[in-house]
């Protein structure tokens, strides 16, 4: 029975942990809008991804953690097409 207790724990709290990723998303989203200033990416195509990646924040901030990896995602995407 201690062992269930145990392995059920864990479970819980190292799913709870790497559940939502949007802070690794935006920074990779940052790095690649630098890489896309310097590689000479257009400066409106930049500036909607920096929107997207504006509002994916303000999503996580607000607590809608889905709705943020969504939007990040979709910047990612924009900007690596």
């Amino acid at each position: 029975m201690k062992k269930i207790l145990l392995i059920f724990t864990f479970i819980v709290i190292t799913t709870k942990a790497f559940s939502y990723s949007c802070p690794m998303l935006w920074e990779e989203l940052d790095f690649e809008i630098n890489l896309a200033k310097n590689s000479g990416m257009s400066l409106e195509k930049i500036e909607k991804i920096k929107k997207l990646r504006d509002d994916g924040v303000k999503a996580h901030d607000e607590g809608n953690h889905e709705k943020s990896e969504e939007i990040l995602n979709k910047a990612l995407k924009m900007i690596k097409s």
